[in-house]
C-alpha cells in the first residue's frame, strides 16, 4: 500500500512538473517583448491591401475610437508609416512618464539610467 501511494505521488508531482513547464509565455515577471509595428500591421491588413481600415481595426479587437488617433491624414485607412509613428509616439510618451520603453529595448543615449 505505501509503494502504491508512492508511486501514485511521484507520478502526479512529474505530471504537474510537465505542466507547468509546457505553460506558454514568458516567465512571471519576465518583460514583456512588445510587437514590432509590421508585425502587428501584418496581423491586422486582413485583406492584404497595404492598408487597415476601420473594420479590420474594429476586426482586431480595437477600439474605434483610437482609429481617428492613429490615422494621421484622416483618410480612413491607416498605413503602415501612420502605425510606426505612433508606435514611436507612445515609446515617447512612456519614456517622459519615466517608464521603461516597451518591449525591453535599451533608452536613448543620455537618458538617465532607470535603478
Amino acid at each position: 500500500m505505501r509503494r502504491t501511494l508512492i508511486v501514485a505521488l511521484a507520478s502526479l508531482t512529474t505530471l504537474a512538473a510537465g505542466a507547468a513547464l509546457a505553460q506558454e509565455g514568458p516567465p512571471p515577471g519576465a518583460p514583456r517583448q512588445m510587437p514590432s509595428p509590421e508585425d502587428v500591421f501584418k496581423r491586422w491588413d486582413a485583406n492584404a491591401d497595404g492598408v487597415v481600415d476601420k473594420a479590420e481595426w474594429t476586426g482586431a479587437g480595437r477600439p474605434e475610437d483610437r482609429f481617428a488617433m492613429i490615422d494621421a491624414d484622416k483618410d480612413g485607412k491607416v498605413t503602415l508609416a501612420e502605425l510606426k509613428t505612433a508606435f514611436e509616439q507612445m515609446r515617447a510618451r512612456r519614456m517622459q512618464q519615466g517608464f521603461p520603453p516597451p518591449g525591453g529595448a535599451p533608452p536613448p543615449e543620455g537618458a538617465p539610467p532607470q535603478n
